[in-house]
């Protein structure tokens, strides 16, 4: 009984070899067919099929070019927009993908005799930016829908609302900075020409205080500084001569000088005794402790 030829190993292993991508020079556009070798597309070629599919298709060869042409772009910029969107990628890579696919439309049915035309083609459209490099053609795909160019769109006046609030800002920066030169000479030349002295009581004499201001009764001075320790004043106006037992008293003081008008009004204070630091009570306090334990010993020594 002879074999079945759909379950021989032939049969299956060219099922097999049908289902993968086969080599793109042996497949027939018109006819949409696929040849494993080349013995075999060369059949396909002369069998009667093709030649009347051939005679068809010469009598309107530029529409059926067209067609193709027309779909091999719109698959092509398909797969580029929604696998790469913006991308820059290397266009090689993206035409492998693409012909993956075992039904696509080959290159040889459409008018580009090569990739690189293609690509060139893209550049002039305006579809994608094109650049050649060592390695080959890159593409990067332009996107020109409605919602891209509104967003694009909204990032430029974004931008220009940025730029101006910038610009303005810098503007009154300048501005502040061009008042503050403006403030800055005119205190010059207020400080620097000649000023009039003015006295608002002329009765009133006029008194130099050298060494600080006086201080109050409550102990604070005048003007609210801390008072010095000795206060010697200077009359231009002159002083007056003591009478009484004031003079009694000038006459009995041996230090006062009565030709001498800075002599001091006022007895001196004795100087008061500084704070010693932590270290110079420890210091001291350990002399102490010293002096008294040799006071004890002396004290407990045996007399001779």
């Amino acid at each position: 009984m002879p074999k079945d030829g759909f379950l021989t190993p032939k049969a299956i292993a060219n099922r097999i070899k049908a289902k993968g991508l086969q080599r793109l020079r042996w497949y027939c556009q018109v006819c949409q067919k696929q040849c494993r070798d080349e013995n075999g597309f060369k059949n396909h070629c002369n069998s009667e099929s093709h030649q009347r599919q051939m005679h068809v298709v010469g009598e309107h060869a530029g529409s059926y070019i067209y067609s193709y042409s027309k779909e091999f772009e719109t698959e092509f910029i398909k797969l580029l927009s929604s696998r790469y969107n913006t991308q820059r990628v290397f266009a090689n890579q993206v035409y492998q993908e693409y012909i993956s696919d075992r039904h696509h439309i080959h290159m040889n049915a459409t008018r580009w005799h090569s990739l690189s035309e293609f690509v060139k083609y893209l550049g002039r459209s305006g579809i994608a930016h094109v650049d050649e490099s060592e390695k080959g053609w890159f593409i990067a795909w332009i996107d020109n829908s409605p919602k891209a160019l509104e967003r694009q769109a909204a990032q430029q006046k974004r931008a220009r609302q940025d730029m101006d609030d910038e610009q303005r800002e810098q503007r009154q920066i300048q501005e502040q900075i061009e008042k503050a030169k403006r403030d800055a000479e005119a205190e010059e030349k207020a400080d620097t020409g000649p000023k009039e002295l003015k006295r608002e009581n002329e009765e009133e004499k006029i008194k130099l205080n050298l060494f600080g201001p006086k201080e109050n009764g409550n102990g604070a001075t005048t003007n609210g500084i801390e008072k010095p320790k000795t206060a010697f004043a200077m009359s231009i106006s002159g002083m007056k001569k003591p009478g009484g037992l004031a003079a009694l008293a000038k006459k009995s003081a041996p230090a006062a000088n009565p030709g001498n008008p800075l002599s001091s009004s006022t007895p001196t204070r004795p100087p008061e005794k500084r704070k010693m630091t932590a270290m110079e009570e420890i210091m001291h306090q350990e002399q102490m402790r010293k002096k008294r334990r040799e006071a004890m010993g002396n004290d407990h020594r045996p007399r001779e």
